[in-house]
């Protein structure tokens, strides 16, 4: 239960009763005035990291999934594959240990570890601070490995340009269903572990790509494997897309701006 999200308010479980006494009412509604709160000054440092993000030309992606999904090892084979030509920095987020961000600098890459202690999400101000150690003049693409949760980490924006969500064959295809907002927040989707689909018999990608669907959410859905490199193709080919359009929105703006000084 995390305290700066509001899970652990009194009213966080109040709202979710089926029938509320009016007792338990009253502190709903208190409970989520607290949580329209924190996330409309949340919100507001998510603008300000934007706007660092785009003066500096930076592509911001937050990687969300539950704990053991293969993010890190993503992002080990995506650094392997294309470090050569972009120049790529870390956030990582975990409740403890830096274990994540000493694989990442292993590889050269410079990682930033922020350890929640019982925060199950990170948020704006979090990433923010995190800034402060990255040069980021330096950087074209900063992945923000987020805490490994399908809940609370949806509903905080860090100022990035795309929310992408991964989904372990291992976990169930119906996990879009039974996490919504998570799902819905997506701008793409990647199914991890799929050499392990040779083992696995009750998980089928398309019932998994339906249910996402079914939340309305036109995102593309890639399969892949960390271990398997010719696997990574559409993941990496869909990057390249997202650097080149940031890139391109940036040269547009920058006359508008002089032209307004």
């Amino acid at each position: 239960m995390c305290e700066s999200c509001g899970c652990a308010l009194p009213g966080h479980a109040a709202a979710a009763q089926t029938r509320a006494t009016p007792e338990a009412a009253g502190v709903a509604s208190a409970a989520l005035d607290v949580l329209e709160s924190l996330l409309d000054s949340n919100n507001r440092e998510a603008a300000h990291n934007r706007e660092h993000f785009d003066a500096h030309g930076v592509l911001a992606i937050n990687l969300m999934s539950s704990p053991g999904s293969g993010k890190t090892s993503l992002l080990e084979a995506t650094i392997d594959a294309v470090g050569q030509r972009w120049r790529i920095a870390v956030i990582e987020g975990d409740l403890e240990t830096e274990n994540d961000a000493r694989r990442i600098r292993a590889r050269g890459v410079p990682a930033v570890q922020i350890t929640t202690g019982s925060a199950c999400h990170l948020d704006a101000q979090m990433i923010h601070h995190a800034l402060h150690d990255l040069a980021l003049d330096q950087i074209d693409v900063l992945f923000i490995e987020n805490v490994g949760n399908l809940v609370c980490p949806a509903s905080f924006d860090l100022g990035q340009h795309h929310n992408v969500t991964l989904l372990s064959v291992t976990e169930g295809d119906d996990k879009p269903a039974k996490y919504p907002v998570m799902f819905r927040k997506a701008d793409l989707v990647l199914l991890t572990k799929l050499d392990l689909l040779d083992v696995l018999d009750d998980f089928r990608p398309e019932v998994a790509t339906a249910h996402l669907r079914a939340l309305a959410n036109p995102a593309p859905v890639f399969c892949l494997s960390a271990r398997r490199t010719g696997s990574l193709t559409a993941w990496i080919d869909w990057l390249d897309q997202q650097v080149l359009r940031q890139r391109t929105r940036m040269q547009r703006a920058a006359p508008a701006a002089a032209g307004g000084v």
